[in-house]
């Protein structure tokens, strides 16, 4: 890797970013605008062609001199997480961002919540993110860096047949304020995004994209829509910056003013 070669008026230029569900949504809008803005960037997630079109997208941007790393990982297992602890070491050497993206998305009523809603929930969006953190953090640096969780508005407004998601993400908050505490003396800063209903795949494939579940969130906005990905990347990109370098323990909420 040649850092010399990168433009170095881009505000990430050289700097490693770690996506966890880059590749679709929100997680890889995040991993185009880091790149964009010249960082290198390690894209994992469990489907290896989504990763790779994300990988081709970054490259087919025009930023010829940021590399990208792909890998299949399950955050849920440690053996999975290790390994890509492994991957960012041999090829990047350390860490400066990490974004915690990967997360499951599913409303079922108290009725029909089982053990296995619970643990499939709780493992990926709260185990996951912990594993992701605690591999990640052995690789920053003296000058520390920016870990950003992907959260959820649910987890403060708690909607109904929501019960164990918005508890998932409420969880992700009380991390967010914790680790931020503990890694403050490393100069690592923690922070959370918490969107709204934004236009995923995800939310196609529960159906939440239209009908009115939608209508509901459109008419609660006071700018009247759902989000998009390119809604939040931006927050995510100032969060790992060094404008944000007196940001920690927070969490912004992306919700076009839903409350």
């Amino acid at each position: 890797m040649t850092e010399t070669a990168l433009p170095k008026h881009l505000p990430l230029a050289g700097q490693v970013a770690v996506i966890t569900g880059a590749g679709r949504g929100i997680g890889r809008a995040i991993a185009l605008k880091l790149a964009e803005l010249g960082a290198h960037t390690v894209l994992c997630g469990r489907s290896r062609e989504a990763l790779e079109q994300t990988a081709a997208a970054i490259q087919n941007s025009g930023q010829s001199s940021v590399k990208s790393s792909v890998i299949e990982c399950d955050v849920t297992d440690l053996h999975s997480v290790e390994a890509l602890a492994e991957l960012i070491e041999r090829t990047f050497h350390r860490v400066d961002i990490l974004v915690n993206n990967a997360g499951v998305y599913e409303f079922l009523p108290l009725e029909n919540v089982s053990d296995d809603h619970f643990h499939r929930l709780f493992d990926l969006n709260v185990l996951g993110l912990l594993l992701t953190s605690k591999e990640a953090a052995k690789h920053f640096g003296a000058d520390g860096g920016s870990i950003i969780n992907i959260s959820s508005v649910a987890g403060i407004i708690s909607p109904a047949s929501a019960s164990v998601y918005a508890s998932t993400k409420a969880a992700v908050d009380s991390v967010t304020r914790s680790l931020a505490k503990e890694f403050g003396a490393r100069k690592i800063r923690v922070n959370s995004i918490n969107p709204g209903l934004v236009e995923t795949e995800g939310v196609h494939t529960v159906g939440f994209n239209e009908g009115d579940f939608r209508k509901a969130f459109e008419a609660q906005s006071p700018l009247g829509r759902i989000g998009q990905p390119e809604d939040i990347s931006p927050a995510a990109v100032f969060l790992a910056s060094g404008e944000s370098s007196w940001i920690t323990g927070e969490t912004l909420v992306i919700a076009g003013g839903v409350r």
